[in-house]
């Protein structure tokens, strides 16, 4: 049985969800961001008690396998932009890359996207790159340069004005201040 599961976007959270299913009984066989897999189909004082614990822990089972496939595009960004996973080959654009890997058409996707969440792919993939730049500008990790390459940008200008688009102010600016704290990535684009 899969679970899909809200809010899963780091390895701790992995952990944690991993930790918590297994200390109130559930065999795991799988974990990914985003979905648990189970040996049996939990009973519904079983789910209740999935859903209990996950909630205490800031997770959301869902149930719904149109919320399920939304965050499962949220998972496929973040592991792309925040950790870098290199799944997407460089040359293939994100919306080809997210209607192979849901099995969707993105036309499809992206309509589903926007109306549950009330924002484009577009503007969830710009989010979380503006988040990962933060990152690299709060601890001076490396160039402009460097980061447009690492994010698929056409130039260290094209990133610094969507950037400044975003945010308000341009990437040297926020590297000299503290105005905008970075988000939690369950929060961006929300």
């Amino acid at each position: 049985m899969r679970l899909h599961i809200k809010n899963m976007v780091c390895d701790r959270c992995k952990r944690v969800v991993g930790e918590e299913l297994i200390r109130i009984g559930v065999t795991l066989t799988h974990i990914e961001l985003g979905e648990v897999e189970t040996t049996d189909m939990p009973d519904a004082d079983k789910l209740k008690e999935i859903k209990s614990v996950l909630e205490q822990n800031g997770f959301e089972l869902l149930d719904d396998r149109k919320e399920a496939l939304v965050e499962n595009i949220r998972t496929l960004v973040i592991e792309e932009i925040q950790y870098l996973k290199g799944h997407k080959p460089v040359q293939q654009n994100f919306s080809d890359y997210l209607a192979q890997k849901t099995g969707y058409e993105y036309s499809y996707i992206s309509n589903l996207f926007s109306s549950e969440t009330g924002q484009t792919i577009e503007q969830y993939i710009i989010a979380q790159k503006v988040e990962k730049i933060k990152e690299w500008l709060s601890y001076n990790e490396l160039s402009l340069s460097e980061m447009a390459w690492r994010l698929s940008y056409s130039s260290p200008a094209h990133l610094s004005n969507q950037f400044k688009k975003v945010t308000g102010i341009t990437p040297g600016e926020f590297k000299r201040s503290t105005l905008l704290p970075r988000k939690a990535l369950d929060k961006v684009g929300k």
